[in-house]
C-alpha cells in the first residue's frame, strides 16, 4: 500500500474539533497511500474518524469547529492542505469528488436534478449551457436513469435513484479520485448491490481511484483492493484485502470478524467486542483499544504504539502480536 508511485498520500494527519470548550481528537496521525486505479476501504465503528479523513482531503471541514493540527495530503506530490481555496475549487469535482452518505441532504431540493449535474460540468469545463445539459443527460443515462427525467426534482425520486444522481454528480467530470462515504447505508439490500456494481463498473471504465468508507466488511470484500481498519482516529491495521481478511492481527480487527455471522459454522452466539469506543475528548493512554482488549498488558497503556510489520507483510499497531495470535488460535 505504500510506495513511491502513490497517487494520493496521507501523511501523519491530525485533526481536532472544538466542542463546548473540549478538544475532540478525531484523527490522530493517520497515514496511508492510494495508487491509481485502486480502491482502499476505511473500516471502523461510528465516530472512528473515517468521514473526517475524507472531508479533510476535500477541505470541506467546518471552519470554526475543525482544526488540522498536522500532516499532509499529497495529490500527485502537491499538498492540498496548503493549497489556496481558489485552487481547491478547481480540484473539487474535477480531480476529487465525494459521494455523501445521505442522498436526501446531498441534493438541493429546489433545483432540478439535471441542473445540479450540469452545474458541476460547466464549472470545470469551458462549454456552453446547452452542451453541459447534454452531458448531464448522458450522465443520468450512465447511472441507469432515463435522460427524460432531467427536469424532475429530488422529491420525485426514490432513495436509490437519488443516490444514483449523487453518483452521477460525483463522476460528471471523470475525477481521478472518488471518495464514497457509506454510499449504500441508506439503501435497501437489493439496491445496495446494484449501486455497488455500478460504482465498480464506472470506476474500472475510467480507471478511477476510490476511498470507500463503510461499516460493512462484506462491501469491502466486494469492492476494495486494500483495507485500513480505523479505531479512535488511528489506523490500527492496514494492508491488502487478502492480507487483512486472511490474516488479521490486531485484536480489534479480529473482534470485527468475530462479530460476523458465518453460514458455514453452527454457533449459538456471536462474539461481539466488549465495551464501547472511547470518548474522543478523553482518549486512554497508550493504545486506545486497551480498555476493551483481552490481551492488553502494561506496555499497551504506556506511550504511543507504533506500527509493526506482520509476517505476511502488512502493518499492525500492536505490541502483543504473538500473544494475540496464540489467543486467536485457541479461540
Amino acid at each position: 500500500m505504500s510506495n513511491n508511485q502513490a497517487f494520493l498520500s496521507i501523511k501523519d494527519l491530525v485533526v481536532e474539533y472544538t466542542s463546548d470548550g473540549q478538544i475532540v481528537q478525531a484523527v490522530n496521525g493517520v497515514s496511508f497511500d492510494l495508487q491509481k486505479g485502486r480502491t482502499i476501504g476505511l473500516v471502523g465503528e461510528t465516530g472512528a474518524g473515517k468521514t473526517t479523513i475524507a472531508k479533510t482531503i476535500m477541505r470541506i471541514l467546518p471552519d470554526r469547529a475543525a482544526h488540522i493540527r498536522g500532516g499532509q495530503v499529497l495529490l500527485d506530490g502537491k499538498d492540498l492542505l496548503t493549497t489556496s481555496e481558489e485552487e481547491m475549487r478547481k480540484v473539487r469535482g474535477d480531480k476529487i469528488s465525494m459521494v455523501f452518505q445521505d442522498p436526501m441532504t446531498a441534493l438541493n431540493p429546489t433545483m432540478r436534478v439535471g441542473d445540479q449535474i450540469a452545474e458541476v460540468i460547466i464549472h470545470h469545463n469551458d462549454i456552453s449551457q446547452a452542451e453541459s445539459e447534454k452531458r448531464a443527460g448522458q450522465m443520468l443515462e450512465m447511472v441507469g436513469i432515463p435522460a427524460g427525467r432531467y427536469r424532475e426534482y429530488p422529491h420525485q425520486f426514490s432513495g436509490g435513484m437519488k443516490q444514483r444522481v449523487v453518483i452521477a454528480m460525483a463522476l460528471a467530470c471523470t475525477p481521478d479520485i472518488l471518495l464514497a462515504d457509506e454510499p449504500t447505508t441508506a439503501l435497501d439490500v437489493t439496491i445496495q448491490a446494484q449501486v455497488l456494481d455500478m460504482i465498480n463498473d464506472l470506476k474500472q471504465k475510467n480507471n478511477t481511484s476510490m476511498i470507500l468508507i463503510t461499516h460493512d466488511l462484506g462491501v469491502v470484500a466486494q469492492v476494495c483492493d486494500d483495507v485500513a481498519v480505523i479505531y479512535a482516529g488511528q489506523i490500527v491495521e492496514r494492508g491488502s484485502k487478502e492480507q487483512v481478511f486472511d490474516h488479521p492481527h490486531h485484536p480489534y480487527t479480529i473482534g470485527l470478524f468475530g462479530a460476523i455471522p458465518s453460514m458455514n459454522v453452527d454457533e449459538e452466539y456471536l462474539h461481539p467486542i466488549d465495551g464501547l469506543p472511547p470518548d474522543p475528548s478523553n482518549l486512554p493512554k497508550g493504545c486506545p483499544f486497551n480498555p476493551r482488549c483481552p490481551y492488553a498488558t502494561d506496555a499497551c497503556r504506556k506511550g504511543a504504539i507504533g506500527e509493526v510489520q506482520t509476517p505476511d507483510g502488512h502493518w499492525c499497531r500492536c505490541v502483543n502480536l504473538d500473544q494475540v495470535k496464540e489467543g486467536a488460535i485457541k479461540s
